[in-house]
């Protein structure tokens, strides 16, 4: 069945606007701390060994309203059994739930507070812990412990401004290693690092939009200087909807680039739900007139060539079919990218009732693809189905193929009512998966470990004195000065921003050549290993210091830096002085004579070289040269003489050949 719907290059501002689409942004930053949130462990130390393993099993608790959250009952509904991989390096009592916390730590609170301020926050008076069910296993207690620090800021996007609701600090969880069947397996080396969660109003309305503004938030994030960086530093729920829906959370996109595809899925995916709601209705289906039955079929596909199934009872498992009345070819309806509307049950299926092991189902829509005719025949007669009838097959032990039904017929029924409230697993793919249901008010109840903290004045008076310029300003300064587009960004976040315009500022540095440094060469260093993070902000100012004196030219600037950071790499870097490189590398200074003797020698060496052309033989000498007197002649008084020497010596060699 072909897509009604456009592809993602073809969609438009107008098209998204057509069908409501509205998005908003959690995002969820590691701070930079040496120890994590609520106790003394190390920070920041990841591996994948470990001392012991401690196996647990999930139960959800009443909230302060004495309710249930719906996350809560569906995770026990998998019965499964978490298994945590501990190392005595970077866990502790209070990780495992074994012991109270402590009182956060005060530097990652500090974090928090500047980083609430740059957004525009309004500060709270106390921060509250308050406890969140995570009952995925992700967190050894079955909660997280979370605080609000700031609420309702903003900040600018394009010619407005977007809305920020909050900004939370928070502990990370723990690192999932796999899930297959009822067995998880996580790592806690990441359990309990701090982290702060920034929530936008939901002010985008394209994908596009979404993206860069989550930009936005990351450039000042890591104009502070403290967050973390890397792979997995940095992970966005994405919240989308569309007119006639309802929000649905994208969980943990690890990178910005991947989000406007996976926004793009979720909204064509909810406007087709909303489209099979219609369809069911014009059949007389809603969630009051739905039919479904369930009937073991196990005896009726002993025989099936279909080798999943076939498997499946050879092991002794059941295989149970579940009809639904009126879904009739709408199960391969397209929901999203190469996904159709089935894959909402498989979903289920592999979540819920644990059956892991793709194919978990097959249905009567691909009938031919699949099972014979005899056997889709022999099922129907079974079960009393007619021709406008869905069939779905599930097979399992029988505990988990029950699951498995009952999840079926729940995920028809929210089918008559359009699109459910899921939290969805971002796919590499661009598409979305089921992940949970979505969460709701009563997984938050208050921490009764933990008093309330009173942010002081002056704790708030000095954190706004050291306060950054925000990214966004840097910018529009960066801009004035025509630096090169691609540093503009990166510079304006980067640690070293307020070092760039002490350089510009006092000094008088050339912007656009210390911007090229900063951005670009220190680029080339890491690419070849160096490690340029290592230099103090002293010793790059020194180095900029004898440059603006004549001392050092733009070559010898970069030159001293790569000379001092090779030595490095061999010896303490106590034992290495840059004043030193750069005496060895701005002593020596050369008279006309001195560069003319130096050019001479260099064109009587390469006189019987071949060339494609002069341009290449010019060039050749000009590399030869430089690499010698670079660091202390400006490339300028030796490209002159350069270029009227071998003018002079092509005549000579002219006025020879001819002799």
């Amino acid at each position: 069945m072909m897509t009604p719907f456009k592809s993602f290059d073809q969609m438009t501002a107008e098209d998204y606007a057509a069908i409501g689409l509205t998005c908003g942004l959690e995002v969820h930053q590691q701070l930079l701390t040496n120890r994590k949130l609520f106790c003394r462990c190390p920070a920041g130390r990841y591996g994948s060994d470990y001392d012991a393993e401690i196996l647990r099993h999930m139960r959800p608790t009443l909230s302060e309203l004495g309710e249930y959250d719906g996350t809560a009952l569906m995770e026990k509904k998998t019965r499964k059994n978490i298994h945590y991989r501990v190392h005595r390096d970077t866990v502790c009592t209070y990780d495992i739930d074994d012991s109270p916390p402590f009182f956060p730590d005060p530097y990652a609170i500090d974090i928090a507070l500047e980083l609430s301020l740059l957004l525009g926050l309004g500060i709270v008076s106390e921060i509250h812990i308050a406890r969140k069910q995570y009952l995925d296993g992700s967190i050894p207690a079955g909660f997280q412990r979370t605080a609000i620090i700031g609420v309702t800021g903003s900040i600018p996007y394009l010619d407005r401004r977007i809305g920020i609701t909050q900004l939370s600090i928070e502990e990370d969880s723990c690192r999932e290693v796999s899930d297959i069947g009822h067995d998880r397996i996580y790592l806690t080396d990441r359990l309990g690092m701090p982290l702060i969660e920034v929530v936008t109003d939901p002010d985008m309305h394209t994908p596009q939009e979404l993206a860069e503004v989550c930009q936005v938030i990351r450039w000042l994030c890591r104009s502070t200087g403290k967050v973390r960086t890397g792979y997995g530093a940095a992970r966005e729920d994405v919240n989308v909807s569309v007119e006639g829906g309802t929000r649905i959370e994208i969980k943990g996109v690890p990178q910005i680039t991947r989000i406007p595809l996976l926004v793009y899925n979720e909204a064509i995916r909810q406007c087709a739900l909303l489209h099979i709601r219609d369809t069911l209705k014009q059949r007389g289906i809603t969630k009051d007139t739905l039919k479904c039955r369930t009937h073991d079929v196990t005896q009726a596909l002993f025989r099936t060539p279909y080798g999943p199934i076939r498997k499946a009872v050879d092991r002794g498992h059941r295989v149970k079919c579940v009809t639904l009345n009126g879904f009739a070819g709408l199960l391969n309806y397209p929901t999203q990218e190469h996904t159709i509307f089935a894959k909402e049950f498989a979903d289920r299926v592999r979540v819920i009732a644990c059956l892991t092991k793709l194919p978990n189902m097959v249905h009567s829509d691909t009938a031919s693809e699949q099972l014979t005719v005899r056997d889709w025949k022999s099922i129907r007669k079974r079960t009393q189905a007619g021709d406008n009838d869905a069939l779905i097959l599930v097979w399992g032990d029988e505990a988990d193929a029950t699951t498995a039904c009952q999840e079926i017929i729940l995920r028809a029924r929210e089918a008559t009512i359009g699109v459910p409230k899921d939290t969805r697993q971002a796919h590499k793919d661009g598409t979305t998966g089921f992940e949970r249901v979505l969460p709701g008010a009563e997984r938050m109840y208050p921490d009764t470990d933990l008093p309330p903290i009173t942010i002081d004045a002056d704790r708030l008076q000095r954190i706004r004195d050291q306060l950054s310029t925000p990214s966004w300003e840097r910018q529009e300064r960066y801009r004035t000065l025509n630096l090169p587009a691609e540093t503009i960004t990166p510079l304006s976040a980067s640690p070293r921003a307020n070092l760039f315009e002490k350089l510009i500022d006092n000094l008088h540095v050339d912007p656009v050549f210390a911007a090229v440094v900063f951005m670009q060469r220190f680029k080339r260093f890491r690419r070849d290993g160096l490690h340029p993070e290592s230099l103090t902000d002293q010793q790059i100012h020194s180095v900029f210091a004898f440059h603006v004196q004549g001392k050092l030219t733009r070559r010898g600037v970069v030159r001293v830096f790569r000379t001092y950071l090779r030595a490095t790499q061999h010896h303490h870097h106590d034992a290495i002085d840059i004043a030193q490189v750069i005496a060895d590398l701005s002593t020596r200074s050369y008279t006309q004579d001195e560069l003319i003797a130096i050019v001479t020698q260099t064109i009587e060496q390469i006189r019987t070289m071949a060339f494609p052309d002069s341009g290449a033989r010019h060039r050749f000498v000009i590399g030869i040269i430089m690499r010698e007197v670079g660091s202390v002649v400006e490339s300028s008084r030796v490209l002159h003489l350069i270029g009227n020497m071998m003018i002079d010596h092509t005549r000579q060699d002219k006025q020879e050949e001819v002799a």
